[in-house]
């Protein structure tokens, strides 16, 4: 167990994902779980009010900021399908969130540090270079140090590579992948995992074997610096402490990549 000590990982959450007076998830509860927060910002979900809350919490435990960009998709919580955007005119969607985020960031006296896409619009990406490029290079444009927390083994870690972004790897402890890495949809029977307990025992292994297990049993190796935990998951604030737990008892750091 001695070398397991040395091993760090990740936990992040979306979180700010309500708007105006309704409100999802607990976000206090998570912020005293997670390492990472990333928050919505106005597009799938989130408002001004919101954002400064959630930075706020988050500043206040030491918890990391990153943006969560999503479709411009209130009503469908950005899962609906794209609407014939091209991907230039997506990239730019994403910069305006992340800039918005930044300025609400700034009063609260912390930085944005990273970026995650939200839902439909990461999907698209994780699978499509061209549309992975071109939010690859408009945030290069807008600031190179920012770093993109992506799907591990996903279209958008060449792309990073290739606009010179540091690229997090993510994989998501609590959702069940295909038989070819991808994650399988949210209206597949199995999509989602709910039990705190095997949603932990996926996170260990994760992160001790280097690998995500598809629903076929196939091993798929797969670098993983950051697990997600999704704040909208029934139990979600039980799977987020009993996978820190978890971690912890294997041996393995929980720290902000």
């Amino acid at each position: 167990m001695g070398g397991a000590n040395l091993r760090s990982v990740d936990l992040n959450a979306d979180l700010g994902e309500g708007y105006g007076r309704w409100r999802m998830g607990d976000d206090e509860a998570l912020l005293d779980v997670v390492t990472t927060a990333n928050i919505a910002c106005g597009f799938h979900a989130g408002d001004p009010l919101i954002m400064r809350r959630t930075v706020a919490m988050a500043v206040a435990r030491g918890v990391a900021v990153g943006a969560h960009p999503g479709l411009n998709d209130l009503w469908g919580f950005g899962r609906r399908q794209l609407s014939g955007e091209r991907p230039d005119e997506l990239a730019t969607m994403v910069v305006y969130q992340v800039g918005a985020l930044r300025a609400i960031a700034a009063g609260e006296g912390a930085g944005v540090g990273h970026v995650k896409l939200h839902g439909v619009l990461s999907n698209a990406a994780a699978v499509d270079p061209e549309l992975a490029g071109a939010i690859a290079a408009a945030l290069r444009r807008l600031d190179p140090e920012l770093r993109w927390l992506v799907p591990t083994g996903s279209a958008m870690v060449a792309a990073a590579a290739e606009a010179g972004l540091t690229v997090v790897a993510e994989a998501f402890c609590d959702r069940a992948y295909a038989a070819g890495g991808d994650l399988l949809p949210r209206s597949h029977p199995q999509a989602l995992l709910t039990d705190p307990q095997a949603i932990a025992a996926n996170a260990v292994a994760m992160v001790t074997s280097g690998a995500v297990t598809a629903i076929t049993g196939q091993r798929l190796p797969r670098p993983v610096q950051s697990l997600c935990v999704h704040g909208d998951t029934p139990d979600a604030v039980a799977a987020a402490r009993a996978v820190r737990d978890g971690l912890l008892e294997a041996g393995i750091s929980v720290a902000p990549f």
